[in-house]
């Protein structure tokens, strides 16, 4: 229930965060049903439109129960007119909404790092709820020592009582040949024991050996030895909270790929890789709810593995206006760039949780 809770929680600040960044030009009419001027409640200007011109306020005040849970609605979750513009057009002509909010209709649509901190924040927050996160149970290597020695103790101890039974045992007693087998599976279990802990300890000493001589390096190795479940909680959540630095990530590479079209600015790139990290982080939404709700897995998998290649495919043709081979070729270089960014986005929350 508490994971329930906090993933509630983590939408409604991504909400707020993206509701922070959006402007709200575009999101109502000026024009209403009287357009006789009256003077405005806020700061008492003339007023014949819909808003005020001197301070923004609406030229209507509503006192009811309901307008307050319209405006907690429209607040938080910003589920009004410009969502409901930009959506479809995000999910089924993405380069259609690039192109257009590149070349200047901005105040019809969810801004692209709104709609991006939004999509991420309530990713996450699906993701706890669901029960989808990385193991923090990991323990430390004493951990992993004593469970060790305690298995070799219990292995021991069981060895010598058998052995003793066996000792006390007549040679003809029917019993002696299950007590002379569940002696030698001991054995073995402590021949196994004893392998284990060499190999710990010959990974443990290569590990020291091999010391950077650096010691923000080294400092780093040593808190994920001690205590590995900690920087993997660290990991996990620091991925959301610096889940921006995908985008910056990301530009050098779309950079390359359209280095010889000085048309497309990297501007242009950003809003291509905003728009796109948030249409992902909708899809991973869409299919771990489906996976929860107990869908077969093949409409778990097929979605992950068919829609990112054809959403950035039509996203690359409508927003730089390429041809269908050009579009391709580009995809196919992305496939690769994407796993870069990946793997130093990565390395990036590394270095961060060793901070």
């Amino acid at each position: 229930m508490s994971d329930i809770a906090e993933g509630l929680g983590a939408v409604v600040e991504g909400a707020l965060v993206g509701r922070a960044v959006e402007p709200a030009q575009g999101e109502g009419s000026c024009e209403i049903a009287d357009p006789s001027p009256e003077d405005c409640a806020n700061c008492g200007a003339s007023i014949s439109t819909a808003f005020c011109p001197q301070c923004g306020q609406k030229r209507k005040v509503h006192r009811s129960i309901a307008a307050i849970s319209h405006d907690l609605i429209h607040g938080v979750l910003h589920l009004d007119g410009k969502f409901w513009k930009t959506l479809p057009l995000l999910v089924f002509k993405p380069g259609k909404l690039t192109r257009r909010y590149i070349n200047g209709e901005r105040a019809k649509f969810v801004s692209p790092m709104a709609m991006f901190l939004f999509s991420v924040f309530a990713m996450f927050a699906v993701f706890q709820m669901v029960g989808i996160s990385a193991p923090s149970d990991i323990g430390s290597e004493t951990d992993l020592n004593r469970s060790t020695e305690l298995m070799r103790d219990e292995a021991q101890e069981g060895l010598d009582d058998r052995e003793a039974r066996l000792a006390s045992m007549s040679a003809n007693d029917p019993e002696r040949v299950q007590v002379e087998a569940e002696i030698e599976q001991l054995k073995e279990s402590l021949s196994g024991i004893d392998e284990i802990e060499k190999l710990t300890f010959n990974f443990n000493q290569s590990v020291d050996e091999e010391a950077s001589g650096i010691e923000f390096i080294d400092n780093a190795v040593k808190k994920w030895r001690d205590n590995p479940g900690l920087m993997i909680y660290k990991l996990q959540s620091n991925a959301y909270k610096f889940s921006w630095l995908l985008i910056p990530l990301s530009i050098p590479f779309m950079w390359l790929i359209f280095a010889w079209k000085r048309r497309f600015k990297a501007y242009d790139h950003a809003i291509f890789v905003t728009y796109s990290l948030a249409f992902m982080s909708m899809l991973f939404i869409a299919v771990s709810l489906l996976g929860t709700a107990g869908a077969p897995p093949p409409f778990v998998v097929f979605p992950l593995l068919i829609v990112p290649p054809l959403h950035i495919y039509k996203q690359l043709r409508g927003t730089y206006e390429l041809s269908r081979f050009s579009a391709l070729w580009r995809l196919l270089v992305m496939s690769i760039f994407i796993w870069v960014v990946v793997g130093l986005f990565f390395q990036s929350l590394i270095f961060l949780g060793a901070l």
